[in-house]
């Protein structure tokens, strides 16, 4: 039992449901690019590769955020917190993973793919890690990080950056700012209490309503956009667009709403449908019309 407990604690030390999260649309951007072509072996190096550095970078963001983790009631029961895990012990776990998922990109994938990963990387550990505690903007600069699974999905297959690249990034980083937002408005005392100046702290919950709608608008333009630049067909284009559109009806309701947590945590959920609709309509483009 003992044995189970630790590797528990290492387990979610690594942050599996951002793993997860990440994972998925590397295997849309994957599926998207074979386009019904799928070489197994690729596949399987590209995820696991990918799921491993991902889980390297959560385990060092653990460790850099330790004193803000403290401070944040969703936190502060965190391994290296807890002194479950101790931060030298922590710093071994990410380079272990990092050392093998990297690895495994650059031998088994193509040295685009290893360069998308190292720099997703070392923006969610280097720049993120410093934005998020210095400026506004904290949360746009951390979605760049962000998008680069889904961009390591394409180039695995593609190996190139291309029109397609672009606008994939493009996409993840315009979901991901609803998506965070609204976990900043319903976690608004946690981000207070740590001192972190994320956009409803600095710039109020009705500002960030406004800032939700804008790049759910941006979402569902560059969703279609993808259809229209001959990437994706019309089943892609008629899902992403229907549910960008009920995302926004969503948003708006916003607006006018007396309990902006309550709002907030459906508008997160949502988010979180909006992105597995987008990601099997990325991934079974090749199959339907």
């Amino acid at each position: 039992m003992a044995g189970y407990s630790v590797l528990r604690t290492y387990y979610y030390l690594a942050k599996p449901g951002i793993v997860y999260g990440n994972i998925l649309s590397t295997c849309a951007g994957f599926l998207l690019a074979a386009n019904g072509h799928i070489k197994l072996s690729l596949f399987t190096a590209t995820i696991s590769g990918t799921a491993l550095v991902i889980a390297s970078a959560c385990v060092v963001n653990n460790y850099i955020d330790r004193e803000i983790d403290e401070k944040m009631e969703r936190t502060r029961k965190r391994a290296i917190v807890s002194g479950a895990v101790s931060p030298a012990g922590a710093f071994i776990y990410a380079g272990l993973l990092g050392v093998i998922g990297f690895t495994a990109l650059a031998i088994s994938t193509n040295w685009l793919t290893f360069a998308v990963g190292a720099t997703g990387y070392f923006f969610y550990v280097v720049v993120y890690g410093t934005a998020k505690r210095t400026t506004i903007y904290g949360t746009i600069i951390g979605s760049i990080s962000g998008s680069m699974p889904l961009v390591a999905g394409y180039t695995a297959v593609t190996d190139r950056l291309d029109g397609g690249a672009l606008l994939l990034f493009l996409l993840m980083t315009v979901w991901q700012m609803p998506h965070f937002y609204a976990i900043a408005i319903y976690r608004l005392k946690d981000y207070q209490a740590a001192g972190l100046p994320v956009w409803p702290v600095k710039r109020g919950i009705r500002s960030t309503k406004r800032q939700i709608i804008l790049f759910i608008a941006l979402f569902t333009i560059i969703s279609a956009r993808l259809s229209l630049g001959g990437h994706t067909g019309k089943t892609y284009l008629a899902a992403t667009v229907l549910l960008g559109l009920a995302w926004l009806y969503k948003g708006a309701l916003g607006i006018k709403t007396k309990d902006d947590a309550k709002w907030a945590r459906g508008m997160f959920g949502f988010s979180l449908v909006v992105l597995l609709g987008m990601c099997a309509a990325l991934s079974l483009n090749a199959w339907l019309p």
